[in-house]
């Protein structure tokens, strides 16, 4: 068996650090004031989505459900809105490691990064160019 081989018999699935450790990698990629403003949002990283959020949002199967934000984006809120909840970004590691293996394609970092960044795009109001000019994505 070769040594690659036996590193992976050893394996375990990635745990919620290493999801953190990316998502600060991607955070820091960001130009200094959407950096700033993301730092703001609460990150969540889960199994998956709760019951009661798959059952509001419509969604059956669990693993159909990557990345949530939750929150108002920056370009609907109001100095008069008063804060009910921190906006947050919630990252599902069980859905995205299914994507990640079903792809079988892409770097698992990538594949993070690219998640939070499309949940990042909700708070900031961004449309698919602009998400395209900050992190580009292979297709």
């Amino acid at each position: 068996m070769t040594d690659t081989a036996q590193h992976w018999m050893s394996a375990l699935p990635p745990e919620q650090a290493v999801f953190e450790h990316v998502v600060t990698q991607t955070l820091e990629t960001l130009p200094t004031p959407f950096r700033q403003a993301a730092e703001n949002v609460a990150l969540h990283i889960t199994d998956f989505a709760p019951d009661a959020l798959l059952a509001e949002m419509g969604f059956d199967d669990p693993f159909e459900l990557t990345g949530l934000y939750t929150g108002i984006p920056l370009t609907e809120k109001s100095v008069m809105d008063q804060p009910m909840e921190p906006d947050r970004i919630w990252l599902f590691r069980r859905p995205i490691l299914d994507e990640w293996i079903a792809r079988g394609d892409i770097e698992l970092g990538a594949l993070i990064a690219h998640v939070f960044i499309h949940e990042l795009a909700h708070h900031f109001g961004w449309s698919d160019s602009d998400i395209a000019t900050i992190a580009p994505w292979q297709d």
